[in-house]
C-alpha cells in the first residue's frame, strides 16, 4: 500500500480473529455496518476488523476491544435484494488501536498505528517448503481431524509460508484468546513457535497426556 490510514472505521467482530494475507467473506445486515461499508468503498475500500474483549457484555453499543486488530481490503462487493451487502475482505495489515474518534457516524473509528507491523505488508512469494512446518504440521493436522474441522491440505502447497501460517491460525479450532496471542505474534517465526507451544497445551489437556498420533 502506497499510504497506511492513521484512522480506520472499526467492526468489533465477534467470534472471529482476521489474519493478514487471507481473505474472509462477510454479510452485512446491520444498519451502522452498512453505513460503514457505504463511506469505505467511496474512500480507500479499508475496514479494521477487531476482536471484542468481554464476549458477555456485547450487549454495551460500545464494548471494550482488544489493542490488536488487522485491516482488510474490500476486494469483492454485491448487495442482495433484501439490503444486505456480501463482501470479501482481504487481510492487509494489523494495526494498533490508539484513540477512539468521537464523530455523528453509526460505526466506530479510531486512531491506528501500524509501524509495528509493517512486515505484514511483505510480498515476497516464498514457497512453501514442509520442513518449515515440520514442528507442528503434523499434530495440527491430527488436531483439525479429531475436531471435525475439514482442511484442503493439498491446497496450502500453492500458497507461501506466511499465507500458510495465517490461513492455519485463524482455521484452527484454537481459543479466541489464544488467536489474538497469535495474531499479536510480531512475525511469522514467532506466530509459528506460539502455534507449536498451543498445541502442546493441547495434547495434555484434551488428549490426556497422550501425544497426538
Amino acid at each position: 500500500m502506497n499510504k497506511l490510514p492513521k484512522i480506520i472505521p472499526v467492526f468489533p467482530l465477534n467470534n472471529f480473529i482476521f489474519f493478514p494475507k487471507t481473505s474472509v467473506p462477510l454479510n452485512i445486515f446491520e444498519p451502522r455496518y452498512l453505513d460503514m461499508v457505504d463511506d469505505a468503498m467511496k474512500s480507500n475500500k479499508l475496514i479494521g476488523i477487531i476482536q471484542p474483549m468481554n464476549l458477555d457484555k456485547l450487549e454495551k453499543i460500545k464494548p471494550e476491544l482488544h489493542k490488536v486488530g488487522c485491516i482488510g481490503k474490500i476486494t469483492s462487493f454485491n448487495k442482495t435484494e433484501d439490503g444486505r451487502y456480501l463482501i470479501e475482505l482481504k487481510g492487509i495489515i494489523r494495526f494498533e488501536k490508539l484513540n477512539e474518534i468521537i464523530s455523528n457516524k453509526k460505526y466506530r473509528e479510531f486512531e491506528v498505528d501500524c509501524k509495528k507491523y509493517l512486515n505484514d505488508l511483505d510480498v515476497k512469494n516464498n514457497e512453501l517448503k514442509f520442513s518449515d512446518l515440520e514442528l507442528i504440521f503434523k499434530d495440527l493436522k491430527s488436531l483439525f481431524d479429531k475436531k471435525g474441522f475439514i482442511i484442503n491440505w493439498k491446497a496450502l502447497q500453492n500458497q507461501n509460508l506466511e499465507e500458510t501460517i495465517n490461513a492455519l491460525a485463524m482455521a484452527s479450532p484454537f481459543s479466541l484468546e489464544e488467536k489474538q496471542v497469535l495474531l499479536e505474534a510480531q512475525n511469522i517465526d514467532i506466530r509459528k513457535n506460539k502455534i507449536a507451544e498451543i498445541l502442546k497445551t493441547y495434547t495434555h489437556d484434551i488428549y490426556e497426556n497422550n501425544t497426538i498420533q
